[in-house]
């Protein structure tokens, strides 16, 4: 208990951290929200000032800041300047889609990456391993951004998957069953292209966790009493493995995060990453605020999830 105390005690604190340098770093940039109103030569001077002190932004950074922690603990997590709303509304939406998202391409990721990883580590040195190392590199030199637009151009051309978006144009009209399949079939593209980039560091991890395992004394000495087959890979290999896979868990979950955002742009999906644009461009300094910090707690709470497993499954953990 002393660990998972200490875990998620050092992500309460990682968060704070996280909190302190993002507004620090929005704060700091050049220019605010009422910057444009400037320009606007029907618009005096005194308004702009009167509307930017209306809004605190003519404060000192500390008590700015104050004031959004408390927004915080209130659970508006700020007021959107261009959408004349509390932040967490705008959250609670866009940050639903990215998990969707995610998680979506995190099963799918796993659910290919674990087969694949373990039949590879099975035949070491083979022309299917050769082929695994040959494709994994090819993908881990290809950005995101290339395979979204790939992606999206064989969409285009085969009229196999939707070009963009969430849901068709007459997504309102469907039933509740049809409305779910049209939003799966929409999920799919943005799901493979997460999936596809997040494959080659899993089932290198995978393949090389197994190896270790394969070559450890306890399987010798498990295949010199007569164990072999599926209850040697069972009971002997499979969960001596698997403690690696689920640290790589929690940051395969950040890395899903990070280039989510940017595909989520591409693809017109819409998550956090068209909100994070908007408000870049718009300068809405608390909603940038949000859609970092909560991709931060998205974060952070897998690594925890991840550490959390490993205690529950790995007896040293416990011990120490």
């Amino acid at each position: 208990m002393n660990y998972a105390l200490r875990r998620i005690l050092h992500a309460a604190l990682l968060l704070f951290g996280a909190s302190l340098l993002c507004f620090a770093f929005s704060a700091l940039a050049p220019g605010d929200y009422f910057d444009e109103m400037k320009l606007n030569p029907q618009i005096s001077k005194a308004t702009v000032v009167a509307l930017r002190s209306q809004y605190g932004l003519d404060k000192p950074l500390a008590l700015r800041y104050t004031s959004w922690a408390k927004s915080v603990l209130r659970g508006d997590w700020g007021y959107s300047l261009s959408y004349n709303a509390p932040v967490s509304r705008l959250l609670k939406e866009r940050a639903r889609n990215t998990l969707l998202l995610n998680f979506s391409a995190l099963i799918l990721a796993w659910m290919i990456a674990i087969p694949l990883g373990i039949w590879v580590a099975l035949k070491p040195a083979s022309w299917i391993d050769r082929t695994q190392m040959l494709g994994t590199s090819l993908l881990l030199a290809l950005p995101e951004l290339v395979l979204a637009l790939g992606l999206l151009y064989l969409a285009m051309r085969s009229h196999w998957l939707p070009v963009g978006g969430m849901a068709s144009a007459d997504h309102e009209q469907l039933t509740p069953g049809a409305k779910f399949r049209d939003t799966i079939f929409h999920l799919i593209g943005p799901a493979m292209i997460l999936a596809v980039a997040a494959l080659p560091i899993l089932i290198r991890h995978i393949r090389g966790s197994m190896l270790e395992v394969l070559d450890a004394p306890f399987v010798k000495s498990a295949r010199g009493h007569g164990i072999s087959g599926w209850q040697l890979m069972s009971r002997y290999i499979l969960p001596a493995a698997a403690n690696p896979w689920i640290s790589l868990f929690g940051l395969s979950l950040g890395g899903l995060l990070s280039g989510s955002l940017l595909v989520e742009i591409v693809t017109g999906w819409p998550g956090l990453g068209p909100l994070l644009l908007d408000a870049t461009l718009s300068r809405d300094l608390y909603v940038v605020v949000g859609v970092v910090m909560a991709s931060t707690v998205f974060m952070v709470s897998g690594s925890v999830l991840a550490d959390l497993m490993l205690l529950a499954v790995d007896p040293r953990v416990r011990a120490e």
